[in-house]
């Protein structure tokens, strides 16, 4: 088990999860841990369109999603519930998950953070910086199918000693998430992948400004043009005329201030 000396305040950051006390650390408090932050912090990349850095550094991710009140990507939202999970007595790990595509199958390592806690000798796989993902951990039983909220979820041994996590879409075919070496990673591993997802060109990141957040029935997706609201089988789509709209959408459903400096790159990624 890792440990480190905490360099934030935790009671502002279970404040913004809409739990006001100290859980107990075990599975159905994870779970209640795991689904409050995927519905109230959205996933997010404005800073890669706002040229601000994004770094490891907990004390800068604290400040900008507890503090700013605002979202992030894997690193920074799966980073920081990796210490708040540590200062609530869990035992837990980061892993370097490769993501799926049809297109190019899987990506390279620590294309992806995810986390793994351990309860009671049962490991489970926790994520809250994956988009449209589980609201609850996933128990690393190979192989395994479990349901969930948000869908039927498949756990696999993969070649080369890695777990494979798939689930069914709207067709019930078993499609790949990721994949994931179960073994324990530093948070500096991770760095090289977060400068490509912010600096190369061919990083799916810096293709428009998005912000995305679970709701109880559905999700709420704000992506350059177009904001999608779906709800149960019902899907909402609007499009957003410019940056204004952008940002009045980012505040109405978000309740999220976007930074300086993105109206005026965003204004040519919009209409790309």
């Amino acid at each position: 088990m890792e440990t480190t000396t905490p360099p934030i305040s935790f009671n502002p950051y279970l404040k913004r999860l809409g739990l006001r006390k100290r859980l107990k650390p075990n599975l159905s408090n994870l779970g209640r841990l795991q689904k409050a932050h995927v519905l109230q912090i959205p996933f997010e990349n404005l800073d890669i369109h706002a040229d601000v850095p994004i770094e490891l550094d907990i004390q800068r991710i604290y400040q900008k999603v507890i503090l700013n009140k605002r979202g992030g990507f894997c690193y920074e939202l799966n980073g920081l519930f990796y210490e708040l999970l540590l200062h609530l007595g869990y035992e837990v790990r980061r892993v370097s998950a490769r993501v799926y595509s049809v297109e190019k199958g899987y990506s390279p390592e620590f294309d992806h953070m995810a986390l793994i806690v351990t309860i009671e000798n049962q490991e489970y796989l926790s994520d809250v910086g994956f988009g449209e993902f589980s609201f609850g951990p996933i128990a690393l039983q190979c192989p395994s199918q479990q349901i969930d909220p948000r869908g039927l979820f498949h756990v696999d041994e993969h070649p080369d000693e890695y777990i494979c996590i798939s689930k069914d879409n709207e067709h019930a075919e078993k499609t790949p998430e990721y994949k994931f070496k179960p073994m324990a990673r530093a948070f500096g591993d991770f760095h090289g992948m977060c400068q490509y997802q912010q600096d190369d060109p061919h990083s799916h990141f810096r293709a428009k400004p998005l912000i995305s957040m679970a709701t109880a029935k559905g999700r709420i997706t704000l992506a350059g043009q177009e904001l999608k609201i779906r709800r149960g089988q019902q899907v909402v789509v609007r499009k957003i005329e410019n940056h204004s709209a952008f940002s009045k959408a980012a505040w109405k459903y978000f309740r999220l201030k976007v930074p300086p400096l993105i109206e005026e790159r965003s204004a040519t990624a919009m209409k790309a």
